[in-house]
């Protein structure tokens, strides 16, 4: 029975700043730090020892998986970087204060863009200070230039069908250190969340989430590692909780 361990990067410095993120590649705040360092210590608690780590090319996802493997005593796992499991584009909304961008647009739009499953964001201006074309991590890749968990989870799934679910199958555990909404979409296709209850799913900073699947990836069971600051799953995932 293989197991998957979900782990939301720790705080990065424009989530302290309260900014759009999405590809931007910020770095981690030190508390960040110290929440991939205590996801690594829950892993090892929990007798967790992945055969491989999936991460996004964005250094606030790769640097919470390495730090977790560190504390967990697990440095010599190969980590597989892929940029289908980047964070969603936040398109125009990109680099902008989320309380500004409220009053000037409306809590109500903002809402929306925010967390609606299939409403995104303003596109990107091209040429801008946030243009990613001519980032070689994209080079030759048909980037978005906006996304909505719908379109993340279009670009997850099929990268989780290829390259994660084949090594789960063959019955290896695996962590996957990604983003908020990379992460949303993967619960959302492991346990066929609505559309309209996916939104509702918030996967905690450095808490991992473990879930338990059968021979056919199908979830059995599932938890927070962290139990004093898990939050609440929703009843279609919370099965195991």
């Amino acid at each position: 029975m293989p197991r998957l361990i979900l782990l939301r990067h720790g705080q990065s410095q424009w989530n302290l700043e309260n900014r759009f993120t999405g590809w931007v590649d910020v770095d981690l705040t030190a508390e960040g730090e110290a929440q991939a360092r205590r996801g690594g210590e829950l892993i090892a608690e929990a007798g967790f020892k992945p055969a491989v780590m999936f991460t996004s090319v964005l250094t606030r996802a790769k640097r919470t998986g390495a730090l977790a493997l560190d504390a967990a005593g697990l440095k010599d796992v190969p980590v597989i970087e892929d940029w289908r499991l980047n964070e969603r584009h936040y398109g125009g909304l990109t680099g902008l204060d989320k309380a500004e961008t409220a009053a000037r647009h409306g809590e109500d739009q903002v809402k929306i863009w925010r967390r609606s499953y299939d409403v995104p964001p303003p596109p990107l201006a091209p040429g801008g200070e946030f243009d990613f074309g001519s980032d070689p991590r994209y080079e030759g890749k048909a980037i978005p230039d906006t996304e909505s968990l719908k379109t993340t989870l279009d670009r997850v799934q099929p990268y989780w069908d290829a390259e994660i679910a084949p090594r789960l199958k063959a019955g290896d555990d695996v962590l996957i250190a990604a983003h908020g909404n990379s992460l949303r979409a993967i619960v959302k296709l492991l346990f066929s969340v609505p559309d309209d209850q996916i939104v509702g799913v918030e996967i905690p900073t450095g808490n991992p989430l473990e879930i338990d699947l059968d021979a056919d990836l199908k979830p059995v069971a599932a938890r927070y590692l962290d139990e004093a600051r898990a939050q609440t799953l929703p009843p279609i995932v919370s099965m195991g909780a």
